[in-house]
């Protein structure tokens, strides 16, 4: 069974970084890919980066294009999340994703998911 397993969230001020971890077990991941999206209370989830497995081939939400950055490492089977010049919008639960097929921008495409972790933004 596939287990997803985020960390790094926290409380930091505006313009600061943090960086977001997945470890992925339970199964070889060639093929798949792995995405992170959010949620803010009263908000529908929202996508905010993927990358394929294979490949590395990396795709970003409009909101945070330029300032995150998505990347995985196939030998110790994690996803890194690093988010710089974070600001208050930022603040959500942060999902960690697996989809055994091609690249996806909706949530609901995904088959796995880990337990999610709070970032908070303050002003």
């Amino acid at each position: 069974q596939v287990q997803l397993l985020e960390s790094g969230g926290g409380l930091v001020q505006a313009g600061g970084s943090l960086r977001l971890s997945c470890a992925a077990s339970g199964r070889t991941f060639s093929g798949y890919t792995m995405g992170w999206f959010r949620q803010a209370p009263g908000k529908d989830r929202e996508f905010v980066a993927a990358v394929t497995w294979t490949g590395g081939t990396t795709f970003y939400g409009a909101d945070v294009k330029g300032r995150f950055t998505i990347s995985r490492d196939t030998a110790k089977n994690t996803v890194s999340l690093q988010m710089n010049s974070l600001n208050p919008e930022d603040t959500a639960v942060y999902y960690c994703g697996a989809r055994s097929v091609g690249p996806s921008m909706t949530a609901e495409r995904y088959n796995y998911w880990g337990q999610g972790t709070q970032v908070t933004v303050s002003s």
